[in-house]
């Protein structure tokens, strides 16, 4: 016989209170990712252009090629050259020069001046990268070009994509590591309403978080303009590249999905024989690990494993990271569930994920160490970048997360130490009793093969102790209750000729009783509270570990940026202020103070000079003389002097001041603060 529980009601309280936390700390996590996971600008990296950044050429070139640390996707249109009146100088048609180099050519009979270029592509890791820079024909002048303030990746749009993806990785989490749970922890639990709910709710996430990032991808990649998510022609172009192959076949694996969570709960569930459901079993658990793997994949063809030193070795370790995540922490959420909502799981359920946490936890280590060095590469890197830095704030996120996991295995060892062979409210039961030394008839419940617990007094009959054949799980029924219903019931029957709508209103009333007071009997044993409380604080911390996690796949890998480092520490600068602070001491009486140049716009040709002198406390310092020389030794260039005049108080400048060409030049700095008193210095900075 099957009984079917009421739906709760006694606890609507409590469960107000866990779905309040659960709610906040998912919006702690979605809180994260939209302040840690800055707009995607970065991942490939301009290494070299022609013409150079701040350049001047003598001629108006025939294309402009840029050269990129990374392939990238790119477009016509991709790059745009203006010219000083902010008009388009290019011709629209960008070509693949081979490598990573990518050109766009110019049209004839161009004026003097300045032109910006600006560019605007995808990397091969699916992330938008833009900039600009400028160069000028026979001589620098002014542009009326403005470019959009708004970042690639930013605005509105970008923190929609950013949530979707963090609810992506959150559904595939619950999915599998729900389905894990049921199939390799707990196979009653299939006939588990909320067990059933939370897997359903996993998978709607995802794929209504997939069919977001898909309508987003455009604006995001392009314009940033949240309409555009809903214009066809340029999905069918989304649709066209490596980003949106990968999300259209996720969709088309979430189908699959649909199916096996049918299967799951359904037939599954059902299968009374024991030999047909082991094969379902056996069969469910190939069929949707085959689909988890190719959900996983989808992620790992198209973002960080995709590119970079390795490839084929980093897509299928990411794959079987992204397994060991969703199984460790969905199980846990499952686990919470099911201790709140389900409690009639049992003990060896309980430890059984125990053991699979475990394994997961070493595959995580072991896959998470490899990528960590294949991101990174170095020290220097894991501390200076930002990608390094959310790396460590994940380290540090793990060790929590198997700190407290740690406790759940203590509280789980315990549950199991005292529950012996029982079943779980039996167990629960057996163990109140033994820790509080009283014996009841209201509290006492029967197991297998032990001896009823109770007394009994003259007003009350001993406790009758039913068995579900499914879930062998004894529950505990007052025999006065059953013979008072059965009063009523017979009397009801012969009133109203057996009315059946009265007899399912007992029995509701029967079942709501014996769930009120398993639930005593159950929140009676501290063990399972402690064990409450610590997978509860495991979820917690696994919602902020999402959150970083999230804002990693959209940062620059830190061996990607040192590499783009020093692959244009030797190329020019964009042309921008240079600014230099010199401390000074000419050794007399009030020699000491601080000298600040600056340059602008800091790139070759004419620039204007400042020059401002403060005494160690910050005030102005009106010293009697300030020099300046200019040296580019690798061209034999200079000593280029320049003297700047007197404007006020501790402030020098000159206008004018020319720079013939790009390098990394030594600038000079006379101060003379008395008659005698007087001291040279110099240091190098990077102009043009």
């Amino acid at each position: 016989m099957r009984t079917t529980a009421p739906r709760p009601g006694p606890d609507l309280a409590g469960l107000g209170r866990l779905l309040l936390v659960v709610a906040a700390l998912v919006a702690a996590g979605l809180g994260a990712v939209l302040a840690t996971a800055a707009p995607a600008d970065a991942h490939a990296a301009l290494t070299d252009s022609d013409p150079k950044r701040g350049a001047v050429v003598a001629k108006a070139p025939e294309q402009v090629s840029l050269t990129f640390s990374e392939k990238v996707a790119m477009s016509d249109g991709s790059v745009r050259v203006l010219d000083p009146a902010g008009k388009r100088a290019d011709t629209g048609k960008t070509t693949d020069l081979g490598s990573t180099t990518y050109g766009v050519k110019l049209k004839p009979g161009l004026p003097d001046g300045t032109f910006t270029v600006a560019y605007q592509v995808v990397s091969a890791d699916s992330h938008p990268i833009a900039g600009a820079f400028t160069f000028s024909i026979g001589a620098p002048s002014d542009t009326k070009v403005a470019l959009p303030d708004q970042e690639v990746g930013g605005g509105l749009v970008g923190k929609l994509y950013d949530t979707a993806r963090y609810l992506a990785y959150a559904g595939f989490i619950v999915v599998v590591g729900g389905a894990a749970f049921v199939l390799g922890c707990w196979p009653r639990g299939a006939g588990v309403r909320p067990l059933q709910r939370l897997v359903v709710s996993g998978w709607l996430a995802l794929t209504g978080a997939t069919l977001a990032t898909l309508l987003l991808r455009a604006p995001y990649t392009g314009s940033g303009k949240l309409a555009d998510a809903f214009d066809l022609a340029k999905l069918g172009d989304v649709l066209q590249t490596k980003t949106g192959a990968a999300l259209v076949s996720r969709l088309l694996l979430l189908a699959a999905a649909a199916l096996f969570i049918a299967v799951l709960f359904g037939a599954y569930d059902k299968r009374e024989d024991p030999k047909e459901k082991r094969d379902l079993a056996f069969g469910l658990a190939v069929g949707g690990g085959v689909v988890a793997i190719g959900i996983a994949a989808t992620w790992a063809l198209a973002e960080h494993a995709s590119t970079g030193i390795q490839a084929g070795l980093a897509m299928p370790v990411d794959v079987l990271h992204l397994l060991a995540v969703a199984v460790w922490l969905g199980g846990v959420v499952a686990l919470l569930l099911c201790l709140y909502r389900a409690p009639l799981i049992d003990a060896s359920a309980v430890r059984r994920f125990s053991g699979v946490a475990f394994g997961s936890v070493v595959a995580l280590a072991a896959t998470g160490l490899y990528q960590s060095w294949r991101q990174v590469g170095s020290w220097t890197a894991l501390v200076e970048t930002d990608y390094g830095q959310l790396l460590l704030i994940k380290i540090g996120l793990v060790v929590v997360l198997v700190g407290i996991a740690s406790v759940s295995r203590r509280w789980t060892g315990r549950i199991i130490t005292e529950a012996g062979g029982l079943a779980p409210e039996a167990a629960a039961t057996a163990v109140v009793e033994q820790r509080t030394g009283t014996v009841g008839a209201k509290n006492s419940t029967a197991a297998k093969g032990a001896t009823a617990k109770g007394a009994t007094t003259k007003k009350k009959k001993p406790v009758a102790v039913a068995h579900s054949s499914k879930t062998g799980v004894a529950a505990s029924v007052d025999t006065d209750d059953r013979a008072d219903g059965g009063k009523a019931g017979a009397k009801t029957g012969a009133k109203d000729g057996g009315d059946d709508k009265r007899a399912v209103q007992l029995a509701r009333q029967r079942a709501a009783v014996d769930a009120a007071r398993e639930k005593r009997v159950r929140d009676a044993d501290p063990h399972r509270s402690g064990l409450r409380r610590s997978v509860l604080a495991e979820v917690g911390v696994a919602v902020v570990l999402l959150a970083v996690t999230t804002a990693l796949t959209s940062t620059e890998p830190g061996r990607t940026e040192e590499e783009t480092k020093n692959a244009v520490s030797s190329a020019p600068r964009t042309a921008g202020p240079v600014k230099i602070k010199i401390p000074f001491d000419t050794g007399g009486q009030d020699g000491k103070g601080t000298v600040r140049l600056e340059l602008d716009p800091g790139r070759t040709g004419s620039n204007d000079l400042h020059v401002y002198a403060t005494r160690p406390n910050g005030s102005a310092f009106d010293i009697p003389e300030v020099k300046i020389a200019f040296t580019l030794k690798a061209k034999d260039v200079g000593p280029l002097p320049v003297a700047p005049d007197r404007i006020a108080t501790g402030h020098w400048s000159a206008s004018g001041v020319q720079i013939p060409m790009a390098g990394d030049w030594k600038v000079a700095v006379t101060v003379r603060t008395s008659d005698i008193d007087q001291v040279t210095l110099d240091k190098n900075v990077q102009i043009g």
